[in-house]
C-alpha cells in the first residue's frame, strides 16, 4: 500500500519559514517524480514546483527565488523549504510522486501566512 505523509505545515508570519516533508513509502522512490501543489481557500489546486525524473527542477514563477524543492531517496522523503512567506501562499499544500503510470497524494498540510 502507498502512503505519502506530509507533516510541517503551520502558522506563520508574512516573511516567515516553513518547511514541508512528505514520506512516501510502498514505492520504489527514487523512479518517480515529486511535486507540490497546492490549493488556497475557494480556488483550483494549482502546481507550484517539480523535480522531474529526469532531474529538472520546475517552479510556478510566483514562488521562484523563494521555495526550494528536494529530495532525500534514502529516506524516500520531498521536501519543500518556503522562505519569504506571503499571505498568498496561504493554502493547503499536497504533495505527489509520479512515475508516468502511477500517480499519488499526500493528504494535504495547511500553510497559514498572517500576521
Amino acid at each position: 500500500q502507498v502512503q505519502l505523509v506530509e507533516s510541517g505545515g503551520g502558522l506563520v508570519q508574512p516573511g516567515g519559514s516553513l518547511r514541508l516533508s512528505c514520506a512516501a513509502s510502498g514505492i520504489i522512490f527514487d523512479n518517480y517524480g515529486v511535486a507540490w501543489y497546492r490549493q488556497a481557500p475557494g480556488k483550483q489546486c494549482e502546481w507550484v514546483v517539480s523535480n522531474t525524473r529526469d532531474g529538472r527542477f520546475l517552479y510556478i514563477d510566483s514562488v521562484k527565488g523563494r521555495f526550494t524543492i528536494s529530495r532525500d531517496n534514502a529516506k524516500s522523503t520531498v521536501y519543500l523549504q518556503m522562505n519569504s512567506l506571503k499571505p498568498e501562499d496561504t493554502a493547503v499544500y499536497y504533495c505527489n510522486v509520479a512515475d508516468g503510470r502511477s500517480t499519488y497524494w499526500g493528504q494535504g498540510t495547511q500553510v497559514t501566512v498572517s500576521s
